[in-house]
């Protein structure tokens, strides 16, 4: 039997701002080291990203700035492609929400055909509106503080623990359209009630690789209960549905994250019998994100695709924690932030891959220095002129082991990948660039999935 295909997913980056190193240090490069390490290993591999031009954060930047909506995501499209070049990061599957019209009709006929087969149900839902200009309030449009931790934050999910929200659940919530206080509205949308899936998703959890931090959020949901998550609004942004309504971008990247391997093994397939018989050819899925996105890929992804019918393949969640810019977090919104595409215009991208591997906040938020980045480059310069101390024949050895089995999906860990093979170099040069090329995107030839 021919060994079916990796699937590697990395959120697709939000184009109302061009891509921080902060991005990089997350899911970016750490899923094309993981994938090239795959590949290199013998492994089939298909790796997939996109646009999330639909969030509606697209929208509040272009109606910020005074223009068109279409103008703000092309141009931090191109910002976007930009800095993942340089960064020599590639893709398999690159969805593009607004430019394929064909994306669009395959994500919205699999909601159709999921509600027609009443995995879905459709039912009036209690929403909030802008008391002053109407807008149903969600992600972007609205903001308060978490309910559970207490943290401030918008519509969808609090960063600070994970819980889901919405205008309705948020403390002291107001719109950012107006800053006019939430006015109950009930519209009849798609709904998924999570609680009906409760044991497929508590069985996909208990085979599922989590990090700590992942277990406890869902371990939480278990024991609270678990939400009842709109699928669609009346709202302004978004791919159209039916009778006027829009798909949640969420619910969006659930059904594509469906779609949209099966079309790159199936070109033909347009249905979910198609998409399933497709996704044959997969037998295990790596998703790698920020714990910003947890709620999103550990709860409702799957949920989704054990309602439709989905079978469950060997999951892993690979997922880092906020990076940040000299004691803050790096922003967009804020500007506080050094952008990847100039950044890597100036810089070796194998070092900038490699440091932000090594400071990768993967178990806890990490801090880039400008500083301590300069103090990197120059060590990593000295590794591989053979001038920094290194270790003996022997240590070397064990320490590249130790690198090369940390590139080891179960247990991904790029950082110690990094400082074994600068510390090894001197002793173990040819070795030692193998696992560097690995980290710095050079190993091995492309190969696409």
């Amino acid at each position: 039997m021919t060994e079916g295909a990796v699937l590697v997913v990395t959120p697709p980056p939000t184009p109302n701002g061009p891509l921080h190193v902060g991005h990089l240090s997350g899911p970016y490069v750490a899923g094309d080291i993981a994938a090239r390490a795959l590949r290199a290993g013998g492994r089939r591999v298909l790796t997939q990203c996109g646009l999330d031009a639909h969030q509606n954060y697209v929208l509040a930047r272009a109606e910020a700035h005074e223009e068109a909506v279409a103008d703000t995501a092309a141009r931090f499209q191109a910002s976007i492609g930009a800095a993942l070049h340089a960064a020599r990061i590639r893709y398999d599957v690159m969805a593009d929400p607004l430019a394929d019209a064909g994306y669009r009709s395959a994500v919205a006929g699999l909601l159709t055909e999921l509600v027609d087969a009443k995995v879905v149900e459709i039912a009036p839902v209690s929403l909030r509106e802008c008391a002053a200009c109407h807008r149903v309030l969600h992600h972007v449009r609205v903001v308060g503080s978490c309910p559970v931790c207490g943290a401030g934050a918008a519509g969808g999910t609090c960063e600070g623990c994970g819980s889901f929200l919405t205008a309705a659940t948020l403390v002291g919530a107001r719109s950012t359209c107006c800053s006019a206080e939430p006015e109950p509205v009930t519209h009849t949308v798609p709904v998924l009630r999570l609680a009906e899936h409760r044991e497929r998703l508590a069985e996909f959890w208990s085979r599922a690789v989590l990090p700590p931090r992942l277990r406890r959020l869902v371990a939480a949901y278990l024991d609270g209960g678990l939400p009842e998550v709109p699928l669609a609004y009346p709202t302004d942004w978004g791919v159209e549905w039916d009778d006027g309504l829009r798909i949640d971008v969420w619910a969006e990247m659930a059904l594509a994250n469906l779609v949209l391997p099966a079309r790159h093994l199936r070109p033909g397939a347009d249905t979910l019998a198609g998409y399933f018989d497709a996704w044959q050819g997969i037998d295990e899925q790596w998703i790698f994100l920020g714990v910003d996105n947890a709620f999103y890929y550990a709860v409702l992804i799957p949920a989704l695709h054990l309602a439709a019918g989905l079978p469950a393949r060997p999951t892993g969640l690979v997922v880092n924690e906020f990076y940040r810019l000299t004691g803050a977090k790096f922003s967009t919104s804020r500007e506080h932030a050094i952008w990847a595409h100039e950044f890597l215009s100036s810089e070796d991208p194998a070092v900038v891959r490699a440091f932000v591997s090594w400071d990768r906040p993967d178990s806890y938020e990490s801090d880039f220095r400008p500083e301590a980045y300069q103090a990197f480059k120059a060590r990593y310069a000295e590794a591989l002129d053979g001038a920094a101390p290194g270790l003996d024949a022997a240590l070397a050895d064990i320490e590249l082991t130790r690198g090369e089995q940390a590139l080891r999906l179960e247990h991904f860990d790029p950082a110690a990948a990094v400082r074994a093979a600068l510390t090894a170099y001197r002793s173990r040069p040819e070795r030692a660039a193998r696992l560097l090329g690995l980290v710095g995107g050079t190993l091995p030839a492309e190969s696409r999935g």
